[in-house]
């Protein structure tokens, strides 16, 4: 540590902030918020006692004994530099693609905006729809980032293969590879479409962030291309030669989130676990198939506090994913009744319940349970399906009861809605019921699982009992930190003014634990972080 000569300290009625003591917590909370100037840490003397020590912005020496340097941290700086050249952004942050639209295109639009990257939640929604947002998006985004969610139907391929057309046609750059459970034709199809050699690099026009939460999918992300598959594609003619050759180069996700307790799709992974798994894991591909460029890891799930987001970052997160926070932002494709209980919900309201898009395969997902029925009753249609062969062997009694509390209308009108919709939508799917009672039945109680999240969006009263609203721990832990202060109010809640908390708040914690390291008094007073509105926070960053 340099000494330099103890000079004379100024009184402390004679400065604003430009130093501190530790009698002196909201000074110290003053200097530390302006993330631009470098800060050091003196005392009077070496064997000084704590009470005598001083933070003060760094000019090259100090007034005495040096304990520590706390550099300057600007928002932009935390997560990959690497990441944002990548993507074309200022921050290393993301806005996950929540589905049916809930990571809507004013989302998007707000992020690109604001120097982030979001994705348009295309899972659950049709083609049309899908299409409509890639036109919006295309106007209102026009050369800023911005992608679009490409979700893994099992029980729908048509499905998945007409939204993979449909981006490679409309040259959407960026894709959210979610809910993954294997490598599909379609995205290894949108990874490699229009890859090809310039001189001694090879050129990737598409970009694929996969979220994941097991290792195991992971790895298939992390690596090149399955060979066989892509030697089957290039015969069948969906891929060139070229492509082909060039596969074995490049990983089939350049970005890898690991997705940790989320809302939504999630295996309730711990994020102090999967991330430096998944970490570890990268590390291993790399000196396997030594990448040019090495796969990225994110972290997603949990993200919702100042504390969180500075936690990933020094785990070792290339960048941050936010959702459920974001599901209560104003510009969210929800309604204002589901953003009222999202605002009251605390951690231990979150449940887990069966998923439309992978009901026959037992596939669950976390929901808010506070304020909604529908855990219980989308389970208790999962056991029906288990018990039972087809819907007519379900007990008179029981049939009647799930029709009027559930459905609210008889299970052959539900059935004529689905014929109606898989008509257009897919008729396979019909042809297998025609055989299959058992699949008839799968697809009748689908019809609830996949109505009860769109009666949330809407916001339908007579349906407030049923609505499926996907939420992770982190949304109590959002209200916990957000609690009497203005972000408590949902109508405050824009999704730049809270991405812009998490940023700042992680840059000043990851300050205030350099300064504890420092061995200056703690004061709870310059530990806590409080919610600001977005001018204020721009006005401290720049």
């Amino acid at each position: 540590m340099t000494t330099t000569s103890a000079g004379p300290r100024p009184s402390a009625g004679n400065h604003s902030a430009t130093w501190a003591s530790p009698r002196e917590p909201q000074a110290v909370a003053q200097l530390l918020g302006r993330l631009n100037w470098p800060l050091s840490v003196t005392a009077l003397e070496p064997e000084s006692a704590p009470h005598d020590y001083c933070i003060e912005p760094w000019h090259g020496s100090a007034k005495g004994h040096l304990l520590g340097i706390i550099p300057a941290l600007h928002p932009h700086q935390l997560g990959s530099a690497a990441f944002r050249q990548y993507h074309g952004v200022k921050y290393a942050y993301m806005s996950g693609a929540m589905a049916a639209g809930i990571g809507s295109e004013s989302i998007v639009e707000e992020m690109a905006q604001s120097g982030m990257l979001g994705i348009f939640g295309a899972a659950g929604l049709s083609p049309e729809r899908v299409e409509q947002a890639l036109t919006r998006l295309e106007q209102n985004c026009a050369g800023k980032p911005w992608g679009a969610n490409l979700i893994h139907s099992p029980s729908e391929p048509r499905l998945e293969a007409a939204v993979t057309d449909l981006y490679l046609r409309r040259n959407v750059r960026l894709v959210e590879a979610s809910a993954f459970l294997d490598l599909t034709p379609n995205i290894i199809r949108y990874r490699l479409s229009g890859v090809h050699q310039r001189g001694h690099e090879i050129v990737v026009p598409n970009r694929v962030v996969a979220k994941v939460s097991r290792v195991e999918v992971a790895t298939k992300f992390m690596s090149p291309a399955p060979p066989k598959l892509v030697a089957h594609m290039v015969s069948t003619g969906v891929l060139t030669e070229e492509q082909g050759r060039l596969a074995a180069y490049i990983p089939v996700a350049q970005d890898v989130t690991a997705e940790a307790d989320s809302g939504g799709h999630t295996d309730n992974r711990p994020l102090v676990s999967l991330l430096p798994s998944l970490i570890a894991l990268r590390d291993r591909l790399q000196d396997e198939f030594k990448f040019a460029e090495p796969v990225r890891v994110g972290a997603a799930g949990g993200i919702a506090t100042p504390q969180s987001t500075a936690a990933a970052y020094l785990m070792g997160a290339a960048y941050v994913m936010v959702g459920s926070v974001h599901q209560a932002c104003v510009e969210s494709g929800t309604s204002d009744v589901v953003r009222k209980l999202l605002a009251e919900a605390q951690q231990a309201d979150c449940i887990m319940a069966p998923a439309a898009d992978m009901f026959e395969m037992g596939v669950k997902l976390q929901v808010l349970r506070r304020g909604t029925m529908f855990a219980m009753r989308a389970a208790k249609l999962h056991e029906l399906y288990r018990t039972y062969a087809s819907v007519d062997d379900i007990p008179v009694a029981e049939r009647q009861q799930i029709e009027k509390t559930m459905f609210q209308t008889t299970l052959d009108h539900v059935w004529q809605q689905t014929v109606e919709f898989f008509t257009k939508r897919d008729p396979r799917q019909l042809e297998r019921a025609e055989k299959e009672p058992k699949h008839k039945m799968a697809l009748i109680f689908r019809w609830y699982l996949g109505q009860s999240s769109r009666w949330a969006n809407q916001g339908l009263p007579e349906r407030r009992l049923d609505y499926q609203i996907w939420c992770g721990p982190s949304m109590g832990a959002f209200n916990e930190w957000t609690k009497g202060t203005f972000l408590a109010e949902p109508a405050a809640r824009k999704v730049s003014t809270v991405a812009l908390n998490l940023l700042y708040g992680a840059a000043y914690v990851q300050r205030a634990n350099a300064l504890q390291w420092t061995g200056f008094p703690v004061h709870p007073d310059w530990q806590r972080v409080v919610p600001q509105e977005r001018q204020t926070l721009l006005d401290l960053i720049n």
